[in-house]
Parts: structure tokens; sequence; C-alpha cells
């Protein structure tokens, strides 16, 4: 994020007259984003979105091989399978998950790069190969029940393929840096259809300014990605909810559970700091997978809900299909699992296991808040609880709020305490805990 010094200065320079003087560095912005850069961009855009459509297709067939369903979600699939069946497969994605980052460690030297730190850090400079294997890996360890997203798979890919463009057309560190953050929020886009979203991500998270070149950029990069992805995947909202309405109990509601969200939101942030340190080494990079999934095979005996990245645990709190005692069971058990597959050094994304979390707390909530105002549906709760949550964790309030947006039907009606909930949670969050989900890993 730029410093208030450089914001100053830049905004400083601009002429006392310029007709749009809200627009941070409006002379380096016309050098950069020449016909070729545009041209790259669109380009990005394209490769971003075939890659994700692509690894969306493998993590569907590793989903159905591995839990033996041809229709239906993976949630139906997992809690359709015995008991022995869940232990055996998400054990068997601890081995490959093992053998595959040791082998990787031993072929390239890394394993990939964090790719929010090297677009920070680095001007989007990373070696491709090893992050696009680490991406493959992800998607594959997702797909047989880790604990983890997998949109960091299509974020990395994407950003891979604005990197290698960015070579071959010999683009300045200016115009790689942005060209990266592009292809980066392209590829979230994909992976949920959430164009605005996506490219919202990448100028507010990423790339830390909403200046018009940012924006514009981002937004072609993302709708042309999600676009291409049409061509392998449905064009329809990740999540289905009910038609939903306002309530004064739920606008009260907002504003009460806003601060509560943002404080469990900076625990959160810092279990999942905790769970970046101590990374394995040497021939634990084999073993601590192993070990891990193997714990979580055997919770999922008891609680199938926990394996994969919890798209549809989110599904069934936002349509209120999860009990109270199963609400405060998962509460604890899927952070859990989460921070343990990344301490063991699985790769694999925040977005939906925070949206998860978010959703779980948010309903949790709402149950007891109904004993006061049972008029208040309440999918309403878990709906907002999800978006604070997303919002305060990732330190992005507007790239949130508009994911919860384009990943529902009919949330629009929300919009209000949505908003409360939001700025409630970052405030508290922004308060206790300085690093997000995404700075506190690179």
């Amino acid at each position: 994020m730029p410093n208030p010094e450089t914001l100053h200065r830049e905004q400083s320079e601009m002429p006392p007259n310029s007709p749009q003087p809200n627009v941070l560095a409006a002379a380096p912005d016309a050098t950069l984003m020449t016909a070729k850069m545009w041209a790259m961009v669109f380009f990005t855009g394209i490769g971003a979105g075939l890659t994700s459509g692509l690894l969306m297709r493998l993590l569907r067939l590793v989903q159905h091989l591995s839990f033996s369903y041809s229709s239906g979600d993976f949630l139906t699939g997992v809690r359709n399978t015995s008991a022995e069946h869940r232990i055996l497969v998400v054990t068997l994605g601890g081995i490959v998950a093992g053998l595959s980052l040791y082998c990787l460690r031993r072929i390239t030297g890394g394993s990939g790069a964090e790719m929010t730190g090297a677009i920070w850090h680095k001007q989007g400079r990373f070696e491709a190969a090893p992050t696009i294997a680490k991406s493959l890996i992800s998607i594959v360890i997702v797909g047989m029940g880790a604990a983890i997203g997998r949109e960091a798979a299509l974020k990395d890919t994407g950003a891979a393929v604005a990197g290698k463009i960015s070579d071959w057309t010999s683009l300045s560190p200016e115009q790689r840096h942005l060209l990266v953050a592009c292809g980066a929020g392209a590829g979230m886009a994909a992976a949920y259809n959430v164009p605005l979203g996506g490219a919202l991500f990448a100028a507010e998270v990423l790339l830390g300014t909403m200046s018009l070149t940012n924006v514009l950029a981002a937004v072609i990069t993302s709708v042309v990605a999600v676009a291409v992805s049409w061509l392998f995947l449905p064009n329809v909202p990740t999540f289905n909810v009910a038609q939903l309405t306002i309530t004064p109990s739920l606008l009260l509601w907002a504003a009460v559970a806003g601060p509560i969200l943002g404080s469990a939101s900076a625990l959160y942030v810092r279990f999942i700091g905790w769970s970046e340190t101590g990374k394995p080494k040497a021939y634990m990079v084999i073993l601590a997978p192993i070990l891990v999934f193997i714990g979580l095979g055997a919770v999922s005996m008891h609680f199938p809900e926990i394996l994969g990245n919890g798209k549809n645990v989110v599904q069934e709190a936002f349509s209120s299909q999860l009990g109270m005692g199963l609400l405060c069971w998962l509460l604890i058990l899927r952070p859990l699992a989460t921070a343990m597959c990344l301490k063991s050094g699985a790769p694999g994304g925040l977005f939906t296991p925070t949206m998860t979390f978010g959703a779980l707390l948010g309903g949790l909530l709402g149950e007891g808040w109904s004993f006061l105002a049972p008029a208040t549906s309440k999918d309403s709760y878990a709906i907002v609880g999800a978006g604070a949550m997303l919002a305060s964790a990732s330190q992005g309030p507007l790239s949130s709020v508009v994911f919860m947006l384009e990943l529902t039907n009919h949330t629009d009606a929300l919009i209000v305490p949505l908003l409360i909930a939001v700025a409630g949670a970052t405030l508290m969050a922004r308060k206790l805990e300085v690093h997000s989900i995404y700075s506190v890993r690179g």
C-alpha cells in the first residue's frame, strides 16, 4: 500500500488546473499505458481465462474421481462415501502433496512464489515454472479434500501468464507490475465468475490504489478472462440464495455484529500468520502433509463438512441448513483445518475458507439474535457475516462488498446492512491487527 507521504507528493505534483485532480499520477499513467500495453492487457485476460477454465475442469475431475460421484456438489459426494473412503482419499492427498512438493524443491530449488508478496515487493517478478507446478499441486489436493482455497492456483497462474507476456514483450518494470496484478485479479475473477470483484481486488488489494488507469486495466483483464472461462465453466452465480429483505432488526444486528466479526478476523489473521511460520524442511516436506492429512481424514469421518475449500458449507450456511451444534463445531474445525494444511506446507488460497469462517460466525451470531428478533431471515446473517469477515481479513472492503454481490443472487437488497457490518468489522480489525490474510503470508 502506498504511504501517505507518497500520495501527498503525487498529488502535489499535479498541475493546479488539472481537469481531474483526484486522479493520481496522471502523467506517469500516460506513458505507462501505451498501445502495446493495452494489447497485452487484453491478451493477459485471454490467457488467464483459458488457464483458469482448464484448472477448474481439472478440479472437478479430481473431485469426481476421488469421491466417486458423477452429479451433484462436492459435499454431497463426500457425504455419500464411507468414512473409510474419506480417510483413504485424504491421506492419499497428503502423500501427493508431500512427494510433489519435495520433488518440486529438489528440481527447482524452491516451491513457487507467494504471489501477493511478489507483486508488492518485487514488481511482479518470480519464477513461473515452479509457481505453475505449485498451482497444479494445489488444485489436485483441494479436489482430494484439502481444506484450503482453490483460487490461489488460478490467481497465481493468471499472474504467471502476465509475467511471461511481460518478458516476451519487454515491458518496463512498472508495466510488468501492473500487468501481473491484473493477471492475478483476472484469475480470481474467473475462479468465481466475478469480473468486477476480481478487478477491484487487483486494484484495491494488490496495487493499493484505485487510480483510473489501474481500474481500467484490471476491469478489461478480468472481463476478458471471465468471458473466456465460459468456454469451460457455466455462467452462473457461485451461490444461490433466496430473495431477502431488510428489517430494522437486521440493521441493528449488523451494527452490533460488525465489530465482533472484525475482532474474530484479527484473531483469524494471526492464526494464519502462525501457520506460515516454521514451514517443513528436509524430509518433513514429505511427512508433514501426510501426517496432517491423516488427521484431516480422521476428523472427516464424523465431520465431512471439513473437507474441501468450504464452498458448499457456505452455500448451506446461506440457506440456513446448518444447525447450531454443527455451526459451533465447524466454527472451530474449519479454521483449524485450513491453518494446519498451510502449516504442513500444502499450497492453497484463503478466499473461500475466510468466507466460510465469516458465514459460520455470522450464522451463529444470527441464531442467538433470532431469539430477540425472529422476524429476520436467518440466511441474511450468514451472508452479511461472510462479507464482513472477507472485508476485514483481506483489508479490501470495496472489493469484498462487490464480491458478495456478484457471488450470489438477490443480495443487493442487503447492501445497507452489509456495508454497516463491513465498516464496523474493517475498522475493528485494523485497530487490532495491521496485517491482512495476504500480507501476513508474504
